[in-house]
């Protein structure tokens, strides 16, 4: 809560930027892989390497807003901060997270037509996963993916081992790019991939994806975790 600006949106940055790596490989997967969306070695191919981004950034200590979602409220809840401070972390945060997902968006965009590994059609495919529902269903989907991230949150922090907290992040992430839900930083990367490459996806998808996804992510890590949680350790130590 306390860290001084410019480490926290440098932090947000670079979580963005290394989040992306999931999304790419993604879209390595499709245009390799001779199924796609529907075969079930597929979907496990693409939740695996869905998580390698999640990875990165929750072992590298990098500041992720959907896992903020749930730690920095329990200090809210608690009296030891005030919701300033709050909107401070989840503003710096947020903003570094969706300008590190950009840059590293364009960096894909620009590099990856060289390597022969992905073709624009995968990041279609990719990004009309998210977009392509109701707006409805992108609120409550983006519910669950936070609720999950929150969960996410805690069991990292209670893990003593490494190599526990990787197979949580693994179980967790995996869960959210099986079910294909709404993460609004991942998600970030996915729709961007396709607002640049194709134009199925338009600006307006992108904004109402970002802003059900968030406020959706927030709901779930904030209410359905960090509130049910902090008041299941408060009774329980009563």
């Amino acid at each position: 809560m306390n860290r001084e600006r410019s480490g926290l949106f440098l932090s947000g940055l670079s979580a963005g930027l290394d989040i992306g790596f999931g999304p790419l490989l993604m879209a390595v997967v499709l245009t390799l892989s001779p199924g796609g969306y529907g075969d079930l070695r597929t979907e496990l191919l693409l939740a695996s390497v869905y998580s390698v981004g999640f990875i990165f950034v929750i072992l590298g200590r990098s500041e992720l807003f959907t896992e903020h979602t749930m730690l920095a409220v329990i200090p809210v809840l608690d009296r030891q901060a005030s919701l300033g401070q709050l909107g401070r972390l989840w503003g710096l945060v947020y903003v570094g997270n969706l300008l590190g997902g950009l840059c590293f968006t364009l960096l894909a965009v620009l590099l990856t037509p060289g390597l022969g590994v992905v073709e624009a059609i995968a990041f279609e495919e990719i990004a009309l996963k998210l977009v392509g529902h109701d707006l409805g269903w992108l609120f409550v989907g983006g519910v669950f993916a936070g609720w999950l991230m929150g969960l996410l949150a805690w069991l990292v922090t209670a893990a003593q081992e490494t190599t526990g907290r990787l197979l949580m992040v693994l179980i967790v992430t995996g869960t959210i790019g099986m079910l294909h839900l709404p993460h609004s930083i991942a998600g970030n990367v996915e729709v961007l991939f396709g607002l640049f490459v194709s134009p199925a996806i338009t600006v307006t998808d992108y904004l109402s994806f970002l802003a059900l996804a968030t406020v959706g992510n927030a709901v779930g890590g904030g209410i359905f975790v960090a509130a049910l949680k902090y008041e299941h350790v408060v009774r329980g130590a009563d």
